[in-house]
């Protein structure tokens, strides 16, 4: 007899909710639900609870204050809507769509309106060019495009023979996705689609070479979000606030599978420049009980004077990069809240996080996830390390995760390297403790050797972003004679502050206040990082700039050993 999908996911969603403060016993009985050959998160999960339901499914707030609630229900007629118009353009079971809008309602309308068709979603940030927009329409082999009307012009010149649907006004050439709404509402059949039938398509922001192409699946993160879900701690009628950009997969995450899994409203702010002052007052004002956020917005948030906690704000959460303690610290000192750090990729759900009433240790982002087979390998040897260890953070094959990708489309090279020994590599290195807690230490072609010591630019980093004068730092090794390399700082700077000598000396000598002799950073440059599109730092180019130096001190480089620090 076939499982009943809707029960299954039902039954294990309930499960971690009665089980999120009791971690040791999550990770001991939680299994995956067997959701059959043909699941539908739309039609089998979505559908069965939200078609009548009149709550907030989904609330915008603007810059302006201006502000718009739609119901689950009507997030169901909408989408319903957008789907007819989508398939009566010859959008179907199997087709790749590129959706690339921002923080507006047809966002979540085509997101549901594409699983319900059976068809593809390929996010896709407002940020990219032309190049980056062939690329992923000839790659993912799209079928259609639907993006807002200031985006149209980027797609003049992309090849292909596929259907363009604008949002928010009329351009030639251009379907007008407003007709949509004009159409029949009611239920669509079941598209059929098998479980493990592609879903979604994310091009991952390389540091180091051109994005690769992440395929998931109907269950990979439909279900597997269950994870992000758990370690987020959202309960039914919970109001989510989550800060990430549309286009990456964190949106995807926190604005739509984990929130509506634990049928949440979600919230979102609608901004094109982040304002501090208005999201404190929005967490106050919307009531919101679950916040999520990158490191560097709990800065500004900090910065610019937190003042009373939200009276509803119940669970404060990081991600995005690894927390740094000192920012733990003073939510707790102000808000009385702990901030809960946890770890995930692209490729997967949320794998390592602390959950709800679990102890937090400041800098550890926590540890393994109900029914995410976390381990630590030896990447000189790929064995697998037990107990206290250091090593590249992996997921077991032989316990087939589910959270993770089906693989990276198109690149069995690729996939061969992230798949070899029987791990899935995420090439991140991290240190698991006594206690099974682990801490992030940097990615494996990121961390380098100093007079023998091995060296995390992510712990240097977190003692210099603490000075008042830096905005962001990375730090990369730089030629010595004698060390082989010395850890050198490039340091973008807070408004208000020179890039000069007295500057540098202040910074530099912060960080041998701050940091063990063996760690000191021992040369620093003023400069503009250089980044992805989705605002991950290119070391690479870094490091690329200190070898071609090859020992010789560049124009503007401050070094330690010019200045008398005590």
């Amino acid at each position: 007899m076939s499982p009943d999908p809707t029960s299954a996911l039902r039954a294990a969603r309930d499960r971690l909710l009665d089980l999120r403060t009791s971690y040791d016993e999550a990770v001991a009985t939680f299994s995956w639900p067997d959701v059959g050959d043909t699941f539908n998160w739309a039609h089998d999960w979505f559908e069965t609870w939200a078609r009548d339901d009149e709550r907030p499914g989904l609330v915008v707030v603007e810059e302006d204050g201006g502000r718009s609630a739609y119901s689950f229900a009507e997030l169901c007629r909408r989408s319903d809507r957008v789907a007819r118009f989508l398939a009566a353009g010859g959008v179907g079971r199997g087709d790749s769509v590129v959706v690339m809008l921002g923080n507006r309602v047809e966002l979540w309308d085509c997101m549901l309106a594409i699983v319900k068709l059976g068809a593809v979603i390929m996010p896709t940030t407002t940020a990219v060019g032309p190049a980056e927009l062939a690329d992923r329409v000839d790659r993912g082999n799209a079928k259609a495009v639907i993006c807002d009307v200031a985006d149209t012009p980027k797609f003049a010149d992309v090849p292909g023979a596929y259907l363009k649907v604008v949002a928010g006004g009329a351009v030639e050439g251009w379907r007008e996705l407003s007709a949509a709404y004009e159409l029949e509402a009611g239920p669509l059949p079941h598209p059929g689609n098998a479980s493990g039938d592609r879903l979604l398509l994310y091009f991952t922001s390389g540091t180091t070479s051109r994005p690769k192409l992440v395929e998931h699946s109907h269950v990979s993160y439909p279900v597997g979000h269950l994870s992000t879900m758990y370690w987020q701690g959202l309960r039914p009628g919970d109001v989510h606030l989550n800060i990430s950009s549309p286009g990456w997969a964190k949106h995807a995450w926190s604005n739509f599978f984990a929130p509506w899994l634990a049928e949440a409203t979600v919230v979102v702010y609608n901004y094109t420049r982040f304002d501090p002052a208005g999201m404190l007052a929005l967490l106050r004002s919307e009531k919101v009980t679950t916040f999520c956020a990158p490191p560097t917005v709990w800065r500004m948030l900090i910065n610019a004077d937190l003042a009373e906690a939200p009276e509803s704000l119940r669970e404060a959460v990081g991600a995005g990069e690894p927390l740094n303690p000192e920012v733990i610290s003073q939510v707790r000192r102000r808000w009385g809240l702990t901030i809960r750090d946890g770890f995930g990729q692209t490729e997967t759900t949320a794998s390592v996080g602390n959950p709800p009433g679990q102890p937090v240790k400041p800098g550890s982002m926590g540890r393994p996830l109900p029914g995410v087979p976390v381990v630590l390998v030896d990447p000189t040897t790929g064995a697998r390390l037990d107990g206290e260890a250091e090593g590249e953070l992996c997921l077991d094959l032989s316990r087939s995760p589910l959270t993770l990708m089906t693989g990276y489309q198109g690149d069995e090279a690729r996939n061969a390297e992230a798949m070899d020994g029987g791990f899935y590599h995420t090439g991140d290195v991290a240190a698991r403790d006594a206690d099974g807690y682990i801490t992030f230490i940097g990615r494996t072609d990121d961390v380098f050797k100093a007079s023998d010591y091995k060296v995390s630019p992510f712990e240097l980093e977190s003692v210099l972003i603490e000075h008042p004068a830096v905005a962001e730092a990375a730090v990369v090794p730089a030629p010595d004679p004698v060390r082989l390399a010395v850890p050198k700082a490039y340091v973008t700077l807070a408004p208000g502050h020179r890039p000069d000598e007295e500057t540098a000396r202040s910074i530099l000598a912060y960080a041998r206040e701050h940091l063990p002799p063996y760690l000191r950073v021992r040369r620093l440059e003023f400069a503009e990082l250089p980044k992805t599109i989705s605002g991950k730092i290119r070391r690479v180019e870094l490091r690329a700039r200190e070898e071609l130096h090859s020992g010789e001190r560049p124009a503007g480089e401050w070094r330690d050993d010019q200045f008398r620090l005590s």
